[in-house]
């Protein structure tokens, strides 16, 4: 569009009026400066920044000097200069400050956490109202809702102005409906199928639970995420060449769905010919080519790659060469599609740590931190005692993510610190657990933990069970650091009321007071030994409420289990009923050792647990021997299925001349041993009442696989799991027993099924539904009841 010539003259002849000063004053001595204007902000900050005096000499360069550093306050809307005489007079106009800041309509982002966005970059109550700083915060709200799919999100902001020159700001939000994945397309694919690389990505078409995984919902990082899965899915079956060429991400005229098109390059798939090492290995390349897992013959892995060149670089780390670079380059015949790899390697200079720091701890304290460490401050770099520090770190709970970075010190080229960053994460729970049976109907179980009670890394806990046959309340508390080499110190306090699993109405109770203290010494770097020592008082009263039932042929008034009749000899008949020993003091010594490398403890996919336990009664008239151990080990199968075993045996007898306790007993069936069977209701049954008795032998076998839930994707956080479960406890065979009820009891029970595993909002929940496979039917004939079932459980935890 052309101008006519006319107007073109006008407008350049305003352009040079509004470039030019609209005042110039000749040179002159100030003899004094009124400012007029003000009207919160303090005279003193406007003459300190202005830069002039009364007696200095006042010229136009200065004034306009003046002006631009007033502006830089960000405090004032207007600024100008006039001259009356010889006084200068500094006339503003104050920006409004902001009296508070809302946010209405979201529901996608935390308002505290927006507000607190805000104050950072200086919009605030109390702050000076800023249009720019405004629109900017506008438009990155706009950008965040994009990034979470809301194409159709709108933000207008609001200004409303208030008395004494204030203003409210109101983000006004309208975030509408997420953008869907409508297609993801492959393109350029023969190897492997469009689906089977869709099947590798987080992001997907949906399912009827995209409700809850949103896997449906477009993310550029997750994109970004997926991406990198196709690229090493291809690099670790031999397409050393392949590569990404384009990417599109298409959105509908209505903004509601999305179409995402991956263009790749697959090229040819390359067998390793062999591996090389060239440059400077210090002399030990025969540690560093055990080191080497790239197997020549095998396709080129670019995970073996990687793998190769961080050890060697780790390896270094171990002399001190924090510097140490290491580089894989492949030398390609292209003719027979092959690749020798070349690992060039250069030491460097050696270091030593000046400084560790800390970051991203706001609740948990230094120290905690620092003393899982075993690199030193002024050491020799390690790079072995870095990762085993990095890693006591995280196995110590606190954190999601623990990271160690390796810094330059600028002008100490042998210096480097050790930057330690950290992701806290709530360390307090609340654990809620439940089952129903025929016989104890709903039990509740109930727990409050803090693991890092005030930041302090010590651990606090209570727990309390409701059960109607086994109701407990435990206070327990631990300081992992009881002293400065490691030794850590457990206290417990208890009080539990006890009887076993059976449907006769007596009200006879086993209760148990005691308390314990117990020492962890650490050996190794996994490895910790327990020493404990406890105090005990078991006290029996038999029951006066009872039923009849029909023993060889006649009917017995049965309120207490003949066993803990016989065991704490007691006489007489119910309800009135004696017992020689109706209190007992108990002195359990405990000797214990435990091992964890699992790589997660909330959910595992790799890794072992092993722990093993021996208890003594010592000192008392209870003498007696208790062992167990138990085995878990977790196998990943692929990126998406994990295989875990779990594995538990027991053993116990009594010491000398005197007679097992028979409330030490171990206990089988539901959560935690064998699912599909009511709680400890395995194993021996009394003579009289059939409840449940427990056994001085156990050996229990649990196996898990777990797959991605249909329709979550890869979401690991929802995972969908089958079992199988066997396993009982067995004890000595009493005077009376047949055969067939021998047999019976001690018989392996097992069990199958089906859960869900899912780290809820609410914490992580499990459910199961467990159907018995091996399980002992009722037997009149041999006068044998039948196992208790229990086919449906779960267990549910909070985290705040």
């Amino acid at each position: 569009m052309q101008f006519p010539k006319s107007l073109a003259a006008a407008a350049v002849l305003l352009a040079s009026i509004a470039a030019s000063p609209a005042w110039a004053f000749d040179p002159f001595t100030i003899r004094d400066i009124r400012l007029e204007g003000l009207q919160r902000v303090e005279a003193g900050t406007v003459f300190a920044t202005m830069g002039l005096r009364a007696g200095d000499t006042y010229s136009d360069e200065r004034g306009s000097a003046a002006i631009r550093e007033l502006f830089k306050l960000g405090l004032f809307k207007d600024v100008r200069i006039d001259v009356n005489g010889n006084v200068l007079v500094v006339v503003v106009e104050e920006r409004p400050t902001i009296a508070d800041v809302d946010f209405v309509g979201t529901k996608e982002f935390d308002k505290a956490a927006l507000q607190k966005a805000l104050r950072e970059i200086g919009l605030a109550d109390g702050q000076a109202y800023d249009k720019a700083l405004a629109d900017r915060a506008e438009q990155e709200l706009k950008r965040q809702y994009i990034s979470r799919s809301l194409y159709n999100a709108q933000v207008i902001t609001t200004v409303t102005p208030l008395e004494k020159n204030r203003v409210n700001l109101t983000f006004t939000v309208t975030e509408g409906e997420p953008a869907r994945i409508k297609e993801v397309h492959v393109v350029g694919n023969k190897a492997f199928s469009e689906s089977t690389l869709l099947d590798l990505f987080d992001q997907d078409t949906g399912g009827w639970l995209d409700w809850y995984t949103k896997s449906n919902q477009y993310s550029r990082t997750k994109f970004n995420g997926d991406l990198e899965t196709l690229r090493s899915y291809y690099i670790t079956r031999g397409y050393l060449e392949f590569r990404i060429d384009s990417t599109q991400v298409a959105i509908s005229p209505d903004r509601q769905t999305l179409t995402l098109t991956i263009n790749i390059t697959e090229g040819e798939k390359f067998v390793v010919a062999g591996v090389k090492l060239a440059g400077d290995y210090m002399g030990h390349e025969d540690e560093f080519k055990t080191l080497v897992t790239i197997r020549p013959g095998r396709p080129y892995n670019g995970e073996d790659v990687a793998a190769t060149t961080k050890a060697f670089t780790d390896y270094f780390g171990t002399f001190g060469y924090a510097f140490a670079r290491v580089k894989a380059d492949p030398e390609i015949d292209r003719a027979n599609n092959r690749v020798t790899l070349v690992l060039k390697a250069e030491a460097s200079r050696r270091a030593y740590v000046r400084r560790i720091n800390i970051g991203g701890n706001s609740r948990t304290r230094d120290e905690v931190i620092r003393r899982e460490f075993r690199q030193y401050e002024g050491a020799w770099y390690d790079g072995n005692k870095i990762r085993a520090s990095r890693d006591r770190v995280d196995r110590l709970g606190f954190f999601t993510d623990v990271n160690v970075d390796t810094v330059d010190v600028p002008g100490s080229p042998d210096q480097v610190d050790l930057a330690v960053n950290v992701t806290e994460k709530p360390t307090g729970s609340l654990q809620l657990g439940a089952g129903y049976s025929s016989t104890d109907k709903v039990s509740l179980t109930f727990g409050i933990t803090q693991e890092n009670v005030f930041g302090s890394g010590n651990y606090l806990g209570l727990s309390v069970n409701t059960s109607s046959y086994n109701r407990t309340i435990s206070l327990t508390a631990t300081d992992p650091y009881f002293t400065k080499d490691g030794i850590s110190r457990t206290l417990n306090v208890f009080h539990t009321t006890t009887r076993p699993y059976y449907e006769a109405d007596g009200n006879y109770k086993l209760a148990s007071d005691g308390g314990s203290v117990r020492f962890g010494f650490p050996v190794g770097e996994q490895d910790t030994v327990f020493l404990g020592i406890g105090l005990e008082r078991w006290s029996f009263t038999p029951g006066t409420n009872g039923t009849y039932t029909l023993v060889d042929g006649s009917y017995v008034y049965t309120a207490t289990p003949q066993a803990y009749l016989d065991y704490f000899k007691c006489t007489g008949t119910a309800p009135s009923v004696s017992c020689a020993k109706s209190s007992m003091i108990a002195i359990p010594a405990t000797l214990g050792w435990s091992r964890d490398d699992r790589d997660s403890a909330l959910v595992p996919t790799r890794g072992r647990l092993q722990s093993a336990n021996l208890e003594m009664g010592v000192g008392s008239e209870l003498r007696y021997l208790k062992t167990n151990y138990q085995y878990q080990q977790y196998f990943p199968l692929s990126k998406q299925y994990t295989l875990a075993i779990n594995g538990q045996l027991g053993y116990a007898r009594a010491l000398g001349d005197s007679t097992y306790p028979i409330f030490k007993n171990f206990y089988a069936g539901g959560l935690g041993s064998i699912r599909g069977f009511e709680q400890n209701s395995l194993g021996p049954k009394d003579s009289v009442t059939e409840g449940a008795l427990g056994g001085t032998r156990k050996a229990i076998f649990n196996m898990e696989f777990s797959t991605p839930f249909p329709g979550a994707g890869n979401d690991k956080t929802l995972r969908l799991y089958t079992f199988f479960d066997a396993g009982n406890v067995f004890a000595d065979r009493t005077a009376g027993m047949t055969d067939a009820q021998w047999k019976a009891q001690n018989r392996i029970r097992a069990s199958t099924g089906i859960g869900i595993s899912w780290i809820s909002p609410l914490g992580p929940l499990r459910l199961a539904y467990a159907v018995p496979l091996i399980y002992q039917k009722e037997d009149t004939a041999n006068n044998i009841a039948a196992d208790r079932t229990q086919r449906f459980q779960f267990q549910i935890g909070t985290s705040f």
